[in-house]
């Protein structure tokens, strides 16, 4: 069924007579659009996308399916003509995205616009092949730019260089954007999830944390892996990284269609309990990829939400010791009916740098 047909199909219970789309990811994935200025208005027999004259001509090669009409006076003027022109009275909007002066100001243009919530990312979250080609693509991408990256990485090498050798290298491999910026993180920075990369030079004895992401077509990959620097003590840095990866085998194992992502969450958030490291796993054990590096479904042990087939997400359990550092292994599967389907393939046995 088309993805009009879908949401259309969602109005009565919603209560509307049309959905306004103005976030620019939905955008996209309804009508194909890659400018930055855009929104859509669907209602039960119309759909129209609107734009400003900078991309008129980009519009009409992109967009398919869609009246396009280019703006001429301010939003929601242009909004308030549609409706008057299609019989729109009750619009939904995006709950998430739309201010609350755009909605003062559609109050005050005489409209009864309702709040809505995900009405198209209920639509993204299950992937298609089309779709799951391009995340593919992505994934391939990232992961030849780490093994071409891997030489550079050695003692004395700088958290930032390395960072900006990286996002090169993802370029290079035919990313045209990168979905966030690399982290590299090394030693007692490792133990920061997001850390940014800084001037800090790698050490021996380092755990050093990668996480990055490639791109195909707008749609995503998300992907972290772990190396250890020699060095003279590193029992307790292997002893991490091992509990991390059992952890991980353990969630990837969990995962099937029917279950609820807490489920998968807790395959991997229990283990580390068992060893001992329970406080140091503060965030969810993954979240779905697709044109966004970040969107539904959420694994955490806050998710009931039942994963589906075709469903994209990472897996990624991590220990984090401040002071210390720390280790995070990140993976991205696609759900088939009783198993998860490994997206990212770079291998995960602990990678030791000599010197």
């Amino acid at each position: 069924m088309q993805k009009k047909a879908l949401l259309r199909k969602q109005f009565q219970k919603l209560k509307v007579d049309a959905v306004l789309i103005t976030d620019p990811v939905n955008v996209r994935y309804l009508t194909g659009f890659t400018g930055s200025s855009g929104f859509v208005i669907i209602s039960e027999k119309h759909a129209i996308f609107v734009t400003d004259f900078r991309y008129q001509e980009q519009a009409e090669q992109e967009v398919k399916g869609f009246k396009i009409k280019i703006e001429h006076t301010e939003r929601t003027g242009e909004i308030k003509n549609i409706c008057d022109v299609y019989g729109i009275r009750k619009p939904g909007f995006e709950d998430h995205h739309v201010t609350y002066g755009l909605y003062r100001k559609l109050i005050k243009r005489k409209l009864k616009p309702r709040p809505v919530t995900n009405v198209v990312e209920s639509l993204r979250i299950v992937k298609s092949a089309k779709e799951l080609s391009c995340i593919k693509t992505a994934v391939k991408r990232a992961e030849a730019a780490f093994r071409k990256l891997s030489p550079h990485i050695k003692a004395g090498a700088a958290e930032q260089k390395l960072a900006l050798k990286f996002e090169e290298l993802l370029k290079l491999e035919g990313c045209k954007t990168l979905p966030f910026g690399v982290i590299v993180a090394s030693g007692e920075m490792s133990a920061l999830p997001h850390a940014k990369p800084t001037d800090r030079k790698l050490k021996k004895g380092d755990l050093v944390v990668f996480d990055w992401g490639g791109e195909c077509k707008g749609y995503c990959s998300d992907m972290t892996r772990t190396v250890l620097l020699k060095g003279r003590n590193i029992s307790g840095q292997k002893e991490l990284y091992y509990n991390v990866l059992e952890a991980q085998k353990r969630a990837i194992n969990s995962v099937k269609s029917g279950i609820e992502a807490s489920v998968i969450d807790a395959a991997a958030r229990d283990y580390i309990a068992q060893q001992g490291y329970g406080d140091y796993f503060g965030h969810g054990a993954g979240h779905g990829v697709g044109l966004a590096v970040h969107e539904k479904p959420v694994v955490s042990w806050r998710n009931k939400e039942l994963i589906k087939e075709n469903m994209v997400f990472t897996i990624e359990p991590g220990i984090y010791l401040p002071g210390f550092g720390g280790v995070r292994i990140e993976d991205m599967v696609v759900v088939r009916k009783n198993k998860a389907e490994l997206l990212t393939s770079l291998p995960k046995k602990l990678k030791i740098i000599e010197g």
